[in-house]
């Protein structure tokens, strides 16, 4: 545990995860942030970063499947190390979630103690990210919760298991909906909406995409 006197609590960098449909723009968000990045991609949508020469991309493969849990670690344990990253993406995470269950999943009898464990690893991996020093973004694919009638409040949500994902977001900064309407991308960070949302950095509710990092100081 760390202890940190009155008036020195150090600043870290901001958090982010965005969800949203399949070409909404998500991966390419990662641009905006300053400085030499690091993207490990889960589901191999690795075009819109062809010919940006500040993202170095490691892609997971399908050998990768059976040990994930160690390789997910051992690259973001690596890019802290190295000490040339200012920011660090995980793209797709409903991808990662599907291929750490797979690993976990039957191991027990009761299904509760799998989730369980899903659970556990993903509140791990967002303890490393918030310590890492380095900026967070992180991204999932949506459900619509609309083909099941409910079209108010809360039609959407990101595709991962509610609790994993409760574990996984609890220490980001901002959480939002990308979608795009009348030809521009949003980011809708309104809890207020009923769909995932929160935004800890500042006060804007609904933002354009291309605002989404207004300022990352390391």
């Amino acid at each position: 545990m760390r202890f940190y006197e009155q008036g020195k609590v150090p600043l870290t960098p901001h958090m982010y995860f965005v969800y949203g449909d399949g070409g909404t723009g998500k991966t390419t968000l990662f641009k905006q942030f300053p400085g030499r990045k690091l993207l490990i991609s889960f589901d191999l949508s690795t075009n819109p970063l062809m010919g940006d020469e500040s993202i170095d991309v490691a892609v997971v493969e399908t050998s990768d499947g059976p040990k994930i849990q160690e390789t997910v670690m051992y690259w973001i344990n690596g890019a802290i190390k190295a000490g040339k990253y200012q920011a660090l993406a995980l793209d797709n995470l409903s991808a990662l979630q599907n291929l750490v269950l797979e690993n976990i999943d039957n191991r027990a009898k009761d299904n509760r103690q799998n989730y369980q464990k899903l659970q556990l690893w993903f509140r791990e991996l967002s303890m490393l990210l918030r310590t890492s020093g380095l900026s967070v973004y992180a991204t999932a694919h949506q459900v619509d919760n609309g083909a099941n009638g409910l079209t108010d409040g809360g039609r959407y949500a990101a595709d991962m298991n509610e609790k994993t994902f409760n574990a996984f977001t609890s220490t980001f900064d901002l959480v939002g909906r990308i979608f795009i309407k009348d030809g521009q991308r949003w980011i809708d960070l309104d809890p207020e909406q009923g769909n995932h949302a929160k935004n800890r950095i500042d006060d804007r509710k609904l933002i354009k995409a291309n605002e989404l990092i207004q300022q990352e100081e390391h």
